[in-house]
């Protein structure tokens, strides 16, 4: 095993016997595998592209699968072997049409990796060829080029966050072949080559951090199409007298399914970590009984899973392997995966869960003093108020704006963006988005903090999903300004631990957007040679400690 994917890699380097996420040697290998198998099925759809004449449904078969097959090997998704077992099963009978396909089309075979991988083999046999024929250090040996190898791994991660967002967007019927899913798998097939081009990989980050801005802005419309634009909305993290569900994970349209079958019930509806947003989208907050948000942050989900007095649905990440306590009332749905823990496929029924829940005793009482928390500061709401914004600034209202956002995570060197974001001047405004907005909206230095004209100074723009606002935004101001997105008075503090912030961090740097820090620590797969490139492009940094950080920021650095 060796794994390194996310930010938890262990000590810095990479995890060889048991991921810090609890994957375990058996389900890295077989992820592994499948993984090869989506590069070739990637390289036999731009082959048969190529050739003309497939038939689309065909087509979106395979497009389909290489996004959730893609999905399921995100950190803290899938730990069930099983699930990426059948994944790999469908995958082999999807690369086999495409042959048939390409020969009735008289083209050449492209040269198969994945030629030994058969439906019928054994569980075992999967995970041999992962560890033999898909094994990471293969690769790094294959390729001979430190360098070269590290971008192979940071446009796989970039990838992978592509994937997931993607998946997203075609849940809600939003599916763009030409922009998005066609250079997808051109990635894909570059990335199985072990040719050291570093200057060629290097040009294949910057084409998946586009894919990744395409992307993000194609499931920012989705949601709104949807759902309705976000509003800034008070949402109650208090709880309510009744039965319960807990929803957690990323996915809209499972909590709106939800909510639909929940109606009428006296059910209440809560959600948990990166659903807090829902919320602020008047097609779900017209749901009365979504009553609130219950807990934090992922990596908190042990302890307030077990608290929680009704079944959860987890409907993408973050999930962690679910303790006794709660392990018979905790359902999967989508990619999300644990192996004994019960899913719900894609029909949708959720008539188990409900049930679940009317056999448990919820909530004895409402909570005494209920408090609130906002949000919903989308684009689309702040968009209009960019005058607004640089008039503070030209009035001196207003000094500087922090973005300190993305991924949540156990370590204590986390709280650099707690200690960051209460340490800005009181003269500041800080937009928050992602899991780490748990490490700025619950400070109680930065409650109901105003500047002088009464704008919040603390905003929370969504989930890592709605990234998209925050990019908006700032090429707002620029616009608004007439200068560059770096001649802004806007400094931004990413929290990254897995792949769809590697995915966010690159659709940045394809903007150009230099003065990034990232933190807590930097993700292992960068070398050193490829990290000296990024400062000298883009000045990307490392956290350090937040007093100087943050002296260098209001001095534009």
């Amino acid at each position: 095993m060796f794994c390194r994917q996310c930010e938890q890699a262990k000590k810095g380097f990479g995890c060889t016997t048991l991921g810090t996420c609890g994957k375990n040697s058996d389900t890295s290998a077989v992820q592994d595998a499948l993984m090869h198998l989506v590069k070739s099925v990637s390289t036999h759809c731009v082959t048969a592209r190529e050739a003309g004449g497939a038939r689309r449904e065909e087509m979106r078969a395979a497009d389909n699968w290489t996004l959730e097959a893609t999905f399921s090997t995100l950190t803290n998704v899938n730990f069930s072997e099983d699930d990426i077992v059948d994944f790999i099963k469908a995958g082999v009978g999807i690369k086999e049409d495409l042959k048939v396909f390409l020969l009735s089309k008289g083209c050449e075979l492209p040269f198969d990796k994945c030629s030994s991988l058969d439906a019928s083999m054994s569980f075992e046999d999967f995970e041999e060829f992962g560890r033999k024929e898909a094994n990471l250090l293969k690769r790094e040996m294959a390729m001979g080029d430190e360098n070269a190898f590290s971008l192979n791994e940071i446009a796989t991660a970039g990838t992978k966050g592509v994937a997931a967002y993607a998946t997203h967007c075609a849940r809600l019927d939003f599916f763009d072949e030409e922009k998005i899913i066609k250079p997808l798998q051109q990635v894909w097939s570059k990335l199985e080559s072990d040719e050291p081009d570093v200057d060629a990989l290097l040009q294949t980050v910057l084409q998946v951090g586009d894919i990744s801005l395409a992307t993000l802005s194609m499931l920012d419309e989705a949601h709104a199409t949807t759902y309705g634009s976000p509003e800034p909305t008070k949402v109650r993290f208090s709880t309510m007298k009744g039965k319960a569900i807990l929803v957690s994970g990323h996915d809209l349209k499972d909590l709106y399914q939800l909510l639909q079958q929940t109606e009428g019930t006296g059910i209440n509806v809560y959600t948990h970590g990166e659903m807090l947003p829902a919320h602020s989208y008047p097609e779900i907050k017209r749901f009365p009984h979504l009553v609130g948000n219950y807990g934090t942050a992922w990596q908190k989900q042990k302890i307030e899973f077990a608290n929680f007095p009704g079944p959860i649905l987890v409907t993408s990440n973050c999930i962690l392997h679910p303790r006794r306590t709660y392990r018979d009332r905790i359902y999967t749905t989508n990619q999300v995966g644990v192996y004994g823990v019960k899913h719900i496929d894609e029909g949708k029924d959720f008539s188990q869960l409900l049930q679940n829940a009317q056999d448990m005793d919820g909530f004895e009482i409402d909570e005494p003093n209920p408090h609130y928390k906002t949000a919903g500061f989308s684009h689309r709401h702040l968009v209009p108020m960019v005058k607004d914004i640089i008039k503070a600034v030209q009035d001196g209202h207003l000094s500087r704006v922090f973005l300190i956002g993305g991924c949540d995570g156990t370590e204590h060197k986390r709280n650099y963006f707690t200690d960051l974001a209460e340490s800005a001047p009181d003269d500041s405004i800080i937009l928050t988005l992602g899991c780490a907005k748990n490490r700025v909206i619950h400070s109680q230095k930065l409650l109901d903090a105003k500047l002088a004209n009464g704008l919040p100074r603390v905003m929370d723009m969504g989930q890592c999903n709605d990234s998209y606002s925050a990019i908006v935004l700032v090429q707002a101001l620029a616009k608004e300004l007439n200068c560059g997105v770096n001649d802004l008075p806007v400094s931004l503090a990413l929290s990254h631990l897995e792949q769809k912030a590697a995915a966010v961090l690159l659709a940045l740097l394809n903007l150009g957007v230099k003065n990034i820090r990232l933190g807590p620590t930097l993700p292992a797969y960068i070398s050193p040679g490829i990290l000296s490139v990024l400062q000298q492009n883009y000045n990307l940094m490392g956290t350090g400690s937040p007093k100087e950080d943050l002296e260098a920021m209001m001095k534009g650095n």
